[in-house]
């Protein structure tokens, strides 16, 4: 969308935070490591954005707005840059992330050595604490003023969840929830498949894995999708821009932190997630509210918005 397919009480509210928000756009460009030429894109697309969904949607509260996405889209940069916008509009706004909810790594060691080896990564429908979503969730969907709700939190640098002590606590009453996450929104494949790639072909020859996989996305993942108030999708345009985004994700996380996947453990780690993300991609931009297109070369390129559910 451009400047003047925006309607105009949106332009106007656009118009009053630029100026506040100029500090913590520049905050934002530093701490995930954007280029200059993406300051743009806060101001003009995601600001917008975030005004119309308050616009279209604030009839609950708080509004739930789930972000999904593949690997590397920027979900989490999205979902940090609307908690700002939010903020500086005197909302009070918090953010959960499905990576936040894995399984430990003992649990999913065992879930591993009980189901299937491939289970012990992280990642796919079956490796995530999904009542402690649920719970988390609802707890900040009914929070009283006094209330004081911990979120959850995950290392990925040692593939473990960190100690509830060491949790965040959200203070209060919330108006807006930001939950993201890579399979938010997929829906199970009734059709019995044949393998996608080396590693299901090598590893999961039987089905048995994804099967498994499968079967808990048509359970009590949907009882957690259910939660959600609006739909946003970030669609890269290819499975294969999705490599490449995971790929400089890591190597950021590495030169932020020492740790990180080099690039041939992100090829294989990703086709864990190709089977599933191949179908989002298929299926999510018919019926979610807000789908932002993305290039090639990880630009917006279009932003459409849905003004009736089809879901």
């Amino acid at each position: 969308m451009n400047k003047d397919q925006w309607p105009v009480e949106v332009l106007e509210r656009c118009g009053q935070l630029q100026s506040s928000l100029k500090g913590p756009f520049r905050d934002l460009l530093r701490e995930h490591q954007l280029p200059d030429d993406f300051f743009p894109v806060l101001g003009q697309t995601f600001l917008p954005l975030a005004v119309w969904l308050l616009n279209r949607f604030k009839r609950s509260n708080p509004l739930v707005i789930g972000i999904s996405g593949g690997q590397g889209t920027g979900k989490s940069t999205l979902a940090d840059v609307w908690q700002r916008i939010y903020q500086e509009m005197g909302y009070r706004c918090c953010t959960l992330s499905l990576d936040d909810i894995y399984l430990t790594m003992e649990q999913r060691r065992d879930l591993a050595a009980k189901i299937h080896p491939l289970l012990e990564t992280r990642g796919v429908p079956g490796t995530h604490d999904i009542d402690l979503g649920i719970n988390t969730l609802k707890a900040l969907c009914s929070a009283g003023k006094d209330s004081a709700i911990t979120l959850p939190r995950f290392d990925k640098g040692c593939d473990d969840r960190i100690a509830e002590r060491l949790w965040p606590v959200s203070k209060g009453e919330m108006d807006i929830v930001l939950f993201e996450g890579w399979c938010l929104g997929a829906k199970p494949s009734f059709a019995s498949e044949v393998p996608l790639n080396e590693m299901e072909y090598r590893e999961d020859l039987s089905g048995e894995w994804r099967n498994y996989v499968n079967q808990q996305l048509a359970g009590a993942y949907q009882d957690l999708f259910s939660l959600i108030d609006v739909w946003v999708m970030l669609k890269a345009p290819s499975m294969q821009c999705i490599v490449e985004w995971r790929k400089l994700q890591e190597h950021k996380l590495r030169a932020r932190s020492g740790m990180g996947m080099t690039d041939q453990q992100v090829m294989r780690f990703v086709q864990h997630y190709e089977r599933v993300t191949r179908n989002l991609l298929k299926d999510m931009p018919s019926w979610a509210d807000c789908v932002i297109e993305l290039g090639e070369d990880h630009q917006v390129k279009d932003v459409k918005l849905r003004a009736e559910r089809s879901r």
